[in-house]
């Protein structure tokens, strides 16, 4: 089933709390878009909205950033694969660990390890320009 939610920049918040409310039976979520759509911004607003503070940024270097939030110890696995060669490398960082270990997981370029994600266990969300200071979020 198609869902979707449009918001403006300065609304943020109101994005984030709406793609963790689809998380209920997810623990990971892949943010597809376009460079510059603004899925970093996006992750930064959720893990905010968590209680990871203001520290988020994007691990394009590392692959991966682990954030602790202020709500009962919880970790956040934000992963950026933008730069990566092949899915050989996501396996060499740990990847299976990571999603395997029951925390949440962002993963920003989901394209680059589409054989490493099952269908039914990820959240899949697509980031659109919908306008000027708009973008749309569609779940399918």
């Amino acid at each position: 089933m198609l869902q979707s939610f449009k918001y403006k920049l300065n609304e943020l918040a109101d994005a984030a709390r709406w793609v963790l409310s689809k998380t209920t039976n997810f623990t990971i979520i892949a943010f597809e878009g376009q460079m510059g759509v603004g899925k970093t911004t996006l992750i930064q607003a959720i893990c905010y909205d968590l209680g990871a503070g203001d520290r988020v940024a994007s691990p394009t270097y590392s692959l991966v950033n682990e954030y602790k939030t202020s709500k009962e110890n919880y970790i956040i696995y934000h992963f950026d694969f933008y730069r990566i060669l092949s899915e050989q490398e996501a396996i060499d960082a740990g990847f299976y660990e990571y999603i395997d270990s029951g925390n949440l997981c962002l993963i920003e370029w989901p394209q680059k390890i589409s054989n490493l994600l099952s269908k039914e266990n990820v959240l899949y969300i697509n980031l659109e320009i919908a306008g000027d200071n708009e973008r749309i979020l569609i779940i399918n």
